[in-house]
């Protein structure tokens, strides 16, 4: 059974749209549409923004559901100049940048007594969905590479420039290393999805309303044919 975890609920409800013979079950406030997508068992759920509400959403999806495999589809800041809006971003890995622990002598990033801080995204899924993406959105880039999570939203320069420096992400958002981090601890194969609807710098206001909607027409399209491959 494959989890795919939305942080928003315009995108959960043109994947749920899709799915048949739906059980929606109810638990720390979240939905969970368990059913078959393209023919496969899923569950789709919107974790709600923020870190804690993607660990929290992974974890009953590892405990309830049994998952074999975590999807996290998403829009996100671009950090690289190569990446517009509307392009998609598929995890090569993901860490959470807003971790501080550094007057123990951890660096930024680092989570205390963990053996990594930093989380793969499963190769299989990555070569899947890369192949998928370039299937159903030929109009528009797809990259792979180091996606990056806060409890922040980005739109300062400044802040866009330390992450470039210290973490070398393409992009920035708030959940996916949360969910990352829960499934590595689960031993489940996950990956994230980020549609590009802004540069994470100080035109975010300006696009992130209108270019919201085509960020996630392009993810759905790219989950219901990666769901069609798995």
């Amino acid at each position: 059974m494959v989890g795919i975890i939305g942080a928003m609920e315009e995108e959960v409800e043109k994947l749920t749209a899709q799915m048949e013979d739906v059980t929606v079950t109810h638990k720390a406030g979240m939905a969970f549409h368990a059913g078959t997508l393209c023919g496969r068992d899923a569950v789709v759920v919107r974790s709600g923004i923020g870190k804690v509400n993607a660990g929290i959403c992974t974890q009953i999806l590892a405990d309830l559901f049994h998952v074999d495999m975590v999807i996290n589809t998403g829009i996100a800041g671009s950090l690289n100049a190569h990446i517009n809006i509307g392009d998609i971003v598929l995890s090569s890995d993901s860490l959470q940048h807003d971790v501080d622990a550094a007057a123990f002598g951890y660096g930024p990033g680092i989570i205390p007594r963990m053996e990594t801080s930093v989380f793969p995204a499963d190769e299989r899924l990555l070569a899947l969905a890369k192949a998928a993406c370039e299937k159903v959105n030929p109009e528009i880039q797809v990259f792979t590479g180091r996606v990056v999570s806060g409890d922040q939203f980005i739109a300062d320069s400044g802040k866009k420039q330390y992450l470039l420096e210290q973490f070398h992400p393409m992009c920035t958002e708030m959940e996916g290393a949360a969910i990352a981090q829960a499934a590595y601890l689960n031993r489940i194969p996950y990956l994230i999805i980020r549609a590009i609807s802004d540069k994470a710098d100080g035109s975010a206001q300006m696009d992130y309303p209108v270019f919201e909607a085509a960020a996630i027409k392009h993810t759905v399209k790219l989950v219901l044919q990666l769901c069609n491959t798995l």
